[in-house]
């Protein structure tokens, strides 16, 4: 528990607060940018006597509703680092907004490499950023380079960061997780001081493209010491695709909601003896990903479309699409050798109604032949997977046809539940249970031919009829191929689960007055 503690910083930022909430009243200005007909010796009041670099704005302070605004068509070499906060101003908030004037292509942060960051947000709040073009390739790759990087050291609590609509491409960041890596969009968070963190923080509608590392990952402190965890964390809307590594990774947050995403061809350049997945949590309490669809994830570790990880509580992964991803669907991990005050475990995964296609076929690399679609690894603890319909192929290059594989990494999961899930594989598949304790298999069908098959007394062992299987086309529509058919021995055939979420994977109610139905999607018409 924290208490409040007044330090140089501290008076510094409620100074600074006053005086700008004292300009606010006065007035707020909007500056415009043209790096081809502008002037730094401007006032950039105008359009006609816009500023005409970076460094113009950087030796700015602006204060609450003032706008920054870069003309379409227009390039910027270096970094943006703006100063200044936005805030409530008589109630309403007042924001620092960064946008476009003018018509034609985004307008274009080139930084180049000469900096860490091509845009850099340190140590404030209350920003809108929109509609910005953004890279950082240098001659050669380095540690921790990043398209964005928003960064808090010893500042508290920051409110209301947005980042809309950027194009963010070719960051050429280390590929190496050891070196710092690298990312499209980086969220670094410290406080030895004063605890710090960001309330608010929006990331929506983005782009990115060949981004190394990682493409938008962390969010706030890790540490379960004097947990201060960012909260209102939202990554929404956005289309990742050719990222080196991993692809959106909250760190640090409490209840941070990863929804309507899509990742596409991903995990391509991290080097062996590394390991990334497509969407997952780290030490983060009460994560929601939902919507997303993550497919052509690959690598020589890993590699699955979704992961719920190490130090987390509570994570909720539902309505996914995954598919074509080289590691498999899902990866639930907790390191038992990390113990302590610092690490809670991983306890309390829940992962119901989603679709999986045509994951887990890894063929090359160092781990050749290791691909479970379902990894469920260390001691993690009350994994509940039910009511998800897995599609799994007979590729000609799948290696390892195990479906589900308990494993190690400083003891073994307990308590794992697996019911009302659809298993449908076009060649045969099988289990490995490992040293795994309290296992259930409830109420699932499986059609296809399974090995080592689990102790499940309700088990269904026909055919579940779906209208379409093995399509696994882009985009959530492609679900609807896996809706059972008038007939099928699946419809009503669940066992009832309290706090299901009301809904399935295609948004159709899941019944009250009758058992679900096994699977992802409920008969419909």
């Amino acid at each position: 528990m924290f208490t409040t503690r007044f330090t140089p910083a501290s008076i510094r930022r409620c100074l600074l607060v006053l005086l700008t909430l004292l300009t606010a009243q006065v007035h707020a200005a909007t500056y415009y940018l043209d790096s081809r007909l502008g002037n730094d010796n401007n006032d950039g009041l105008k359009q006609t006597s816009a500023w005409a670099s970076l460094d113009r704005v950087n030796a700015t302070t602006f204060a609450p509703g003032d706008r920054i605004l870069f003309k379409a068509g227009t390039v910027y070499a270096g970094q943006l680092r703006p100063q200044g906060s936005g805030a409530i101003v008589e109630g309403i908030v007042r924001p620092i907004e960064v946008g476009v004037w003018g018509d034609g292509p985004r307008p274009r942060i080139e930084a180049r490499g000469l900096t860490r960051e091509a845009l850099e947000l340190h140590n404030v709040e209350y920003w809108e950023i929109e509609g910005l073009e953004i890279t950082n390739t240098g001659e050669e790759r380095a540690p921790r380079r990043a398209g964005v990087l928003l960064r808090l050291n010893d500042f508290g609590t920051a409110l209301h960061i947005e980042l809309r609509n950027l194009y963010i491409h070719d960051v050429n960041g280390s590929n190496v997780k050891a070196e710092g890596g690298g990312a499209g969009i980086s969220i670094e968070v410290s406080g030895r001081t004063t605890p710090s963190r960001y309330d608010g923080l929006l990331i929506e509608n983005c782009r990115l493209e060949r981004c190394d590392r990682n493409g938008i990952t962390g969010g706030g402190s890790t540490s379960r010491n004097n947990w201060f965890p960012s909260i209102n964390v939202v990554i929404r809307g956005n289309v990742l695709e050719d990222i080196g590594g991993d692809g959106i990774v909250p760190m640090g947050c409490d209840g941070a909601l990863v929804e309507y995403n899509v990742l596409r061809n991903s995990g391509t350049r991290f080097p062996p003896g590394d390991a990334a997945a497509g969407i997952w949590p780290w030490s983060c309490d009460n994560t929601i990903i939902q919507f997303n669809e993550v497919s052509g994830q690959r690598g020589h570790w890993d590699a699955q479309g979704f992961d719920s990880d190490w130090n987390c509580s509570g994570t909720l992964i539902q309505y996914n699409y995954s598919h074509d991803n080289e590691g498999g669907f899902l990866l639930v991990c907790n390191n038992g050798g990390s113990r302590g005050s610092d690490n809670v475990g991983n306890v309390g995964t829940i992962v119901r109604y989603n679709l999986s296609v045509n994951d887990g076929y890894r063929s090359t690399g160092e781990h050749a032949g290791f691909s479970p679609i379902f990894h469920i690894s260390g001691p993690v603890r009350g994994t509940r997977i039910y009511n998800n319909t897995i599609f799994i192929w007979n590729r000609p290059d799948m290696l390892d046809h195990t479906l589900v594989k308990f494993d190690t990494w400083g003891g073994w999961p307990d308590d794992t539940v697996f019911a009302n899930n659809i298993f449908y594989g076009a060649g045969w598949s099988t289990f490995d249970y490992g040293q795994s304790t309290n296992h259930r298999f409830i109420n699932n069908l499986y059609f296809g031919e399974f090995r080592r098959m689990p102790d499940d007394p309700r088990a269904l062992t026909v055919d579940p009829m779906l209208r379409q299987p093995g399509n696994h086309d882009s985009g959530l529509a492609a679900a609807t191929a896996y809706r059972p058919r008038e007939g099928s021995l699946a419809i009503a055939a669940g066992t009832p689960i309290e706090n299901n979420g009301g809904r399935d994977l295609l948004g159709q109610p899941i019944p009250t007055d009758r058992p679900p139905t096994i699977g992802a999607i409920e008969f419909g018409r």
